[in-house]
């Protein structure tokens, strides 16, 4: 276990008269291994939220989604999951990169149900685990140090709709996202990028913005 309180932790809760609670959970809720049910809450998301910092500490978080079971457990200490085509700008991987800590958040909606995740990730470049997972330009492996269940009670309900149609395939295909037709976004796209962006033919800002208005993009 890591999580420690710092003195602004400390002095929050003293001042809101918690802290026999947070020596509570640091002691009874917080573990270094994911158990069975946690391992198998896991592998039942297709979706969940991940928190990185750069160098000097800024934070960013993202939404990652994929297949149910995309992000996999190898074993109560270790989760793997797969990096997909992005915006480029690689916030996430090149954080994970410099600093390696990470926050996962997972989320059932209907139930529901939370699991909070920290650890330590490493960007997986190429290799067995990186072809494993179709569609996938690079893995990320995370070493738990921290898993603990949080209450539920605000989370808003809802049911799952569909899935999205820019999941990877079996086969690793997935469809070209939209926002990679606009017309002064086409000159920078990677190489790989260029020929079906142009097939598809150039969008302003405008017509991009009435498509994703009405669909999926």
């Amino acid at each position: 276990m890591t999580v420690t309180y710092g003195p602004e932790h400390l002095a929050l809760q003293q001042e809101h008269d918690s802290r026999g609670l947070a020596e509570l959970w640091q002691q009874k809720l917080i573990h270094g291994e994911l158990t069975p049910e946690e391992q198998a809450f896991i592998a039942s998301r297709d979706m969940f939220f991940l928190a990185t910092v750069d160098g000097e500490g800024k934070p960013t978080v993202s939404y990652k989604g994929g297949p149910v079971g995309f992000v996999r457990v190898l074993d109560a200490v270790t989760l793997a999951f797969p990096g997909y085509d992005g915006n480029g700008m690689f916030l996430s991987a090149g954080n994970i990169a410099t600093t390696h800590s990470v926050g996962m958040l997972f989320i059932d909606f209907e139930t529901p149900h939370r699991l909070r995740v920290q650890g330590e990730a490493e960007v997986v470049r190429d290799g067995e685990l990186v072809a494993s997972f179709p569609g996938a330009a690079y893995a990320l492996r995370v070493r738990v140090t921290d898993a603990f269940v949080n209450c539920a009670r605000y989370i808003h309900r809802y049911r799952r709709v569909e899935t999205s149609r820019h999941v990877p395939q079996a086969s690793g295909e997935q469809p070209l996202a939209e926002w990679k037709r606009i017309d002064w976004v086409q000159p920078h796209l990677p190489s790989r990028d260029r020929d079906p962006a142009a097939a598809a033919g150039e969008l302003t800002m405008e017509e991009y913005g009435a498509k994703t208005a009405a669909c999926d993009t």
